[in-house]
């Protein structure tokens, strides 16, 4: 079935982010010669890579001379080398930016906080006299609060690199994301010579829904809108009584947890529903590892069961560093595996209730970025056709299991 995409879409996100940036006047502070570092994060945000073109060109015609900047916290598995390469898998390199990519791991302190920490903030950045975030705003997998993934973010926790995304999030469990937030980010912004942030906004199908440019000033007070709007758009799952939930793949470039806990509401929760959403869905099974994630299985530990070979293609190491990074140890656990797809089917089917396993309510979707269609079992029919927002699109048919026992690597979006 195929949910209606809510959400307006930007055709053309090279020309709004010129569009957008013109708005700024920003050669009132840029000088010819200028070195500007624009922020490349960590995640596979829908055109990132022609928005970073966008603003380098603009910087250029001011007379500037920018430069990328990796600012991811610990990912790429915390070498500066890692996160380059992280880069390249989005289409985010030199020849596609326009400019040099510098990386590094080393960072400079700006302040000391009120908290009673050092503010990290890359080396780099910090020898340049200005920096551009570009960045997608959305929900934070962990967090809630007036900002949370977005421009804010990562001027501190992606510029902070490791050392300082660190630092922060240990600050956080101490004192909260907005006490930490409210404490850094001006700092941030104004010793870290942030200049602007052009923020993205998606929708449930991966388009871009908008783009605005902010200056540095006006990131804080003007973020939440943009959240707000993501938050609208946002993907959701079509149902909100699930028994089983089958994930195709997780992975770093897809959500901060590797599957986004705000899609399948287990944000504040691990292994049992949202108590603040109606969404309950009683088993995750992740199928594999996506390939741009380089073997960072964060998440993993989000869902009750996983394929074998999800656990084969883990990298253990970078998976370790970016959970004691964020704090957050229970994603990076190994959940229970099986070799074969039909044996997480019968295992999970065998424990839903009193519901027979031909009456489960079942979804299969690709990733959490992708619901825009999904396969669902015979059960949950009589509610779609009863929803003007989903359309049907093929008759129920047997789970296509092969002679192993297993489905296809991805959910084939056109029926089989």
């Amino acid at each position: 079935m195929r949910q209606a995409v809510r959400g307006p879409k930007v055709d053309d996100v090279a020309a709004r982010v010129t569009e957008t940036l013109s708005s700024l006047d920003l050669g009132q502070k840029v000088r010819p010669g200028d070195r500007v570092a624009v922020t490349a994060g960590s995640r596979g945000i829908a055109n990132v890579a022609t928005a970073i073109a966008a603003t380098v060109a603009h910087l250029r015609a001011l007379g500037a001379e920018p430069l990328v900047v990796p600012a991811m916290g610990s990912h790429g598995g915390g070498t500066a080398e890692g996160q380059v390469e992280l880069l390249a898998s989005y289409g985010i390199t030199e020849a596609t930016c326009g400019c040099p990519i510098v990386a590094s791991m080393d960072t400079v302190t700006l302040a000391e906080s009120k908290l009673g920490f050092p503010m990290q903030f890359d080396r780099v950045a910090a020898d340049a006299d200005h920096v551009v975030l570009v960045n997608r705003v959305k929900t934070h997998t962990m967090f809630t609060g007036p900002v949370e993934s977005g421009l804010a973010k990562m001027a501190m926790i992606g510029l902070g690199k490791q050392a300082g995304a660190a630092i922060y999030h240990q600050a956080i469990v101490e004192h909260g994301w907005t006490t930490v937030i409210d404490d850094v980010v001006p700092v941030v912004l104004e010793k870290g010579k942030i200049l602007a942030g052009v923020a993205l906004v998606e929708r449930g199908d991966e388009e871009t829904a908008r783009v605005e440019a902010l200056p540095a000033e006006a990131i804080l007070t003007d973020e939440p809108a943009l959240l707000a709007d993501s938050r609208r758009w946002m993907a959701t799952l079509p149902f909100t009584d699930i028994d089983l939930l089958l994930v195709d793949e997780i992975g770093k470039n897809i959500s901060g947890a590797g599957l986004d806990p705000t899609v399948v509401g287990r944000k504040d929760s691990l292994h049992m529903a949202d108590p603040g959403r109606d969404l309950r869905v009683r088993f995750i099974a992740a199928r594999n590892l996506s390939e741009d994630t380089h073997g960072n299985a964060i998440g993993v530990g989000i869902a009750e069961f996983c394929r074998s070979r999800l656990l084969r293609g883990m990298d253990v190491e970078a998976t370790r560093l970016n959970a004691f990074t964020a704090g957050d140890i229970a994603p990076a656990m190994a959940s229970l595996d099986f070799e074969t797809d039909a044996e997480i089917v019968d295992t999970a089917l065998s424990m839903i209730g009193l519901r027979a396993p031909d009456e489960a309510r079942a979804v299969w979707m690709r990733n959490t970025l992708a619901v825009d269609v999904v396969a669902c079992s015979d059960a949950l029919r009589d509610e779609a056709d009863l929803r003007d927002d989903i359309e049907v699109l093929t008759s129920p048919a047997p789970l296509p299991f092969d002679a192993e026992g297993n489905l296809p690597d991805f959910l084939p979006r056109s029926g089989w």
